[in-house]
């Protein structure tokens, strides 16, 4: 119950801290004018090229990048430090019409194919991906991933926009006050979103890293808001699965990772917009 109050408090502190304006929590009310933090709703909003895994000349414009070209795993390799370089052998294929999957297993963590990480590593930027789950599944996006901290078995160590199949796998009903579920900055801070339009058909990713100022967005809607490198941030990884991985989540930057658990989902759409200052 203690852990419970204090996470509470501190998801209380953290919002009050964050943008205000009510009509920042969606893509297609954004405004901006009541903020000190900028509203990233505009690319939330953003048209996709009618072609999948390519960019329209908007996005071509200002500066964005794809990271899955649809064809090849170009870009990405293993997360593993023993494998780094190299895609996988096996856990993860490409489909032919272009969309990137990671193969369903027993359901354990990065122990199929494992996880993939991008060869860049990245600081300030908006990610969008675009992912499908399957009935039961979970996976997830990470950021800040330094695979350099868990050598072992097990996941690489980042942040992470949590993808579950809420309904029906238990890891929604573990964490604290529903941390662990869909869109979630995983076992820290809860997603509050809408219910899915279709749940097992196309869904959209958004994450935002400005400085220390990180957003989730799901489908247009941004759902998480949080400041790290501060102590309310330090307070919430003491209470987590990560308290004991040195500076969890401070780093000033890191690969991003798509996550083998074991549970088929599927990717696409995947694409990347550095901010060269923060704003």
């Amino acid at each position: 119950m203690k852990k419970v109050i204090i996470l509470a408090i501190a998801a209380a502190a953290m919002i009050a801290a964050s943008c205000n304006c009510p009509k920042c929590k969606k893509a297609d009310e954004c405004c901006n004018q009541e903020c000190e933090q900028p509203c990233w709703g505009k690319y939330a909003a953003m048209e996709a090229a009618a072609e999948p895994n390519t960019l329209t000349e908007a996005e071509e414009a200002d500066g964005w990048k794809l990271l899955f070209d649809g064809k090849t795993t170009e870009g990405w390799q293993s997360a593993k430090p023993v494998n780094m370089g190299k895609f996988p052998e096996g856990g993860w294929g490409i489909t032919e019409d272009g969309l990137l999957y990671v193969f369903a297993g027993d359901g354990a963590e990065s122990a199929n194919g494992g996880d993939i990480i991008t060869k860049d590593k990245y600081r300030n930027f908006v990610l969008k991906v675009d992912f499908k789950m399957t009935k039961g599944a979970n996976s997830g996006i990470k950021y800040f991933v330094d695979p350099f901290l868990n050598t072992g078995a097990g996941s690489a160590i980042g942040c992470e926009f949590q993808i579950l199949d809420d309904d029906n796998h238990p890891d929604a009903k573990l964490g604290v006050n529903g941390n662990r579920t869909l869109a979630s900055l995983y076992d820290l801070i809860p997603s509050k979103h809408e219910p899915l339009k279709d749940k097992f058909g196309w869904n959209t990713a958004m994450i935002v890293v400005d400085g220390n100022h990180v957003e989730h967005w799901l489908n247009g809607e941004k759902v998480v808001e949080y400041e790290r490198n501060n102590q309310m941030w330090d307070a919430f990884v003491d209470y987590s699965k990560y308290r004991d991985w040195p500076d969890f989540g401070n780093y000033e930057e890191g690969y991003i990772l798509l996550q083998d658990h074991g549970h088929q989902v599927f990717f696409k759409n995947i694409k990347i917009k550095e901010l060269s200052t923060i704003k």
